[in-house]
């Protein structure tokens, strides 16, 4: 038997080219806008991850405005460059940000490998972790609120929602929805307390037991903030969409010739 064809380290059982690929498209995936909480590929931010033969990644990306916060758009590249450098395989990451009043002094500092204190010197403004801290904050309450008022629509009382430990929350039956909203919220329930199996599921951002009998108020409460981040991510989309052609070589969109001239692209 030929062991070269074979064997574990054999020319089948060696990662293509294309499924590295693959694999930093899922690493990035999982790095979010600190503000929207949302995907930076699936809000159409990343234009370029490629792997060279040397097994090195490289990314590019752009955002909606060319005045979007510098800390902000160090923070996406800092997360994206963490993120895909976790692979066992990868033997270096660069990031490239496009067409931003900051790009220049943000590509070199990446390229050095500097954090944002050492990038921009007297003109950072605060810890790059504090602010990812902070945002994190902000994530887990949007996820909590979308949690509970898919329990309160289901029906679950005040009372039954504040005592539930994450593993009886985890054994409730739900629909396809509630189990997205239920992964979701246990991927940020840790950034405010450790998700251990008895513990409560339901704290507010200081780890502090929800009450009953203030249940509707705190949800009330986190709803406005929701509201805002919703308006912000509209505004990024129409931004980002009035500012390039969305069409990317990894996501082409079929064109319908006969379509009058003002139809032909949709966002």
């Amino acid at each position: 038997m030929n062991g070269d064809a074979e064997g574990s380290d054999g020319p089948r059982n060696r990662p293509t080219h294309d499924s590295r690929q693959a694999e930093v498209w899922a690493c990035l995936q999982g790095v979010m806008d600190p503000e929207l909480d949302e995907s930076v590929t699936d809000l159409n931010f990343v234009t370029k991850a490629d792997v060279d033969s040397k097994n090195r990644v490289h990314i590019e990306f752009r955002l909606p405005t060319y005045w979007c916060a510098a800390n902000f758009a160090f923070l996406m590249a800092d997360d994206m460059r963490r993120a895909v450098g976790a692979l066992d395989w990868v033997e270096g990451v660069g990031v490239v940000l496009g067409e931003h009043m900051y790009a220049d002094k943000i590509n070199a500092g990446l390229a050095e490998g500097l954090s944002f204190q050492a990038t921009f010197g007297a003109e950072a403004d605060g810890s790059l972790d504090e602010l990812r801290q902070t945002f994190l904050v902000k994530a887990f309450q949007r996820r909590q609120v979308a949690l509970l008022n898919h329990l309160i629509a289901m029906g679950h009382s005040s009372a039954t929602i504040v005592s539930l430990t994450l593993t009886e929350l985890g054994r409730l039956p739900v629909d396809d929805d509630g189990e997205k909203l239920f992964l979701r919220y246990l991927e940020r329930r840790a950034v405010v307390g450790q998700p251990g199996a008895a513990a409560l599921a339901f704290i507010d951002a200081k780890g502090v037991h929800l009450k009953a009998d203030g249940l509707a108020g705190y949800v009330s409460d986190l709803r406005r903030v929701g509201i805002n981040v919703e308006f912000n991510g509209a505004l990024c989309r129409g931004l980002l969409s009035a500012r390039f052609d969305l069409e990317t070589p990894f996501a082409p969109k079929s064109k319908t010739l006969s379509a009058p001239p003002d139809t032909q692209h949709v966002p």
